[in-house]
């Protein structure tokens, strides 16, 4: 059977990464989870002081670039991938408020964002692969076979972050966990390089009103098409 790729955009909290997840074990394809990648080198500003009182010192950050490698390991008890910086697993640490804050500051730097597409587009090269963030369908992989766009409500998408934030014991109030996705939104969407917008053919998913089950059961259904689609096109005998 023919293997495609799979390009999830859309807003922080969305539930993009658990689409990801959920499809790529139905499919056995790889799960890239590029967010986690400028999570990552976030860390690493974090911990190098090149991050201070929220500003990033751009110079020192490309004295660095070289020296930050951002890596994925397959975790066989989890089924999932996880993210590695300079061979450290940093998994838990990068889902914090703390990151979060600084991440959108981190990701808009041209530099930063090249070198990710980089490994981005090594990692998907073979296609089999589900790769989310704010970018996949419109730079990274523009040719890719199915693209989502996803959304939801923004007091719906603050309280599942809560949520996660509290299942790992870090408590915040919700009008802190709002502003900072109403800050990371507009980060997003604005900011030079590679900006978050809906890819003109992406199919746009709002589950604000759906679980997670009609959720994955929606697009396995756009997959399964998708590969039949494509299996009957490369059968079709040639005319020539």
């Amino acid at each position: 059977m023919s293997k495609i790729t799979v390009a999830i955009d859309g807003y922080s909290s969305c539930g993009k990464s658990t689409l990801a997840k959920a499809l790529a074990q139905k499919l056995n394809y790889n799960y890239i989870d590029t967010g986690a990648m400028y999570r990552a080198v976030t860390i690493y500003c974090l911990r190098n002081g090149i991050i201070q009182k929220s500003i990033v010192n751009q110079k020192k950050l490309m004295d660095c670039l070289s020296d930050i490698e951002v890596s994925f390991r397959y975790n066989t008890v989890t089924k999932t991938s996880e993210v590695f910086l300079n061979g450290e697993h940093v998994e838990k640490e990068i889902r914090t408020m703390e990151v979060a804050n600084h991440v959108s500051a981190i990701s808009s730097i041209k530099e930063v964002r090249e070198k990710m597409v980089i490994l981005q587009r090594e990692m998907g090269k073979h296609k089999g692969v589900i790769m989310d963030g704010r970018d996949i369908g419109t730079h990274v992989f523009p040719y890719a076979e199915l693209k989502l766009f996803m959304t939801a409500d923004n007091d719906v998408r603050t309280q599942r972050r809560l949520d996660e934030l509290s299942s790992k014991g870090e408590y915040h109030t919700f009008e802190d966990v709002k502003r900072n996705l109403e800050k990371r939104d507009h980060d997003d969407t604005t900011r030079k390089e590679n900006p978050l917008i809906k890819a003109e053919d992406a199919v746009v998913l709002d589950n604000t009103d759906i679980n997670k089950e009609e959720q994955l059961e929606f697009v396995m259904k756009l997959i399964e098409d998708l590969l039949l689609t494509k299996d009957e096109f490369n059968q079709a005998p040639s005319k020539h």
